[in-house]
């Protein structure tokens, strides 16, 4: 199976793109993070990035849902991120590495888990907030280049999907598969 990544800035357009190459007939995997910041606030916890455990859970997210999702029986699997930009998403907050996060970063660069193509999706030009994403487009910027350090680090090939509608994105994803 090859497993390509999807990564960039929030509120680039990722899930929108992930939604349509899904309804495309494609095998996706969710983001984590957003599940894991969304869960916490349910319960009470107003901010859970800024909790030391955050960074793991995320992590330790991704790869259950990756192990599940290596199941099935698609040629073509696309992730809403990888545990690469939970390493980004550490970098940015100020979290340092643990060694959960390392081991599950050793685990899928020795897997070969993902493809070393990685879509990295540039971002609209604004960024709506939301409850889960309370960021400006300033710090949306700063994070994009963290990413895209952190994957260049990683021995990653970059693909810019440049911005667009959904569908000229997707077929720009399509046409580089």
């Amino acid at each position: 199976m090859k497993r390509f990544v999807l990564t960039g800035a929030p509120g680039g357009g990722k899930t929108a793109i992930v939604r349509q190459l899904e309804v495309d007939g494609f095998s996706v995997v969710e983001e984590a993070a957003t599940d894991v910041i969304a869960l916490a606030q349910a319960r009470g916890v107003v901010e859970p990035w800024m909790h030391s455990s955050f960074i793991d859970s995320v992590a330790d997210l991704q790869r259950r849902r990756q192990i599940r999702a290596s199941r099935e029986p698609d040629e073509v699997q696309f992730h809403d991120r990888s545990v690469t930009c939970t390493a980004a998403l550490a970098a940015y907050l100020g979290h340092a590495v643990s060694d959960a996060l390392s081991r599950e970063l050793e685990r899928v660069m020795t897997e070969e888990i993902f493809q070393r193509r990685v879509f990295f999706i540039r971002n609209l030009g604004f960024v709506t907030p939301t409850e889960e994403r309370r960021i400006s487009f300033e710090e949306t910027l700063r994070f994009e280049r963290i990413h895209e350090e952190t994957y260049r680090k990683f021995g990653f090939e970059l693909v810019f999907i440049e911005p667009g509608s959904v569908s000229e994105r997707v077929a720009a994803i399509k046409a580089s598969l």
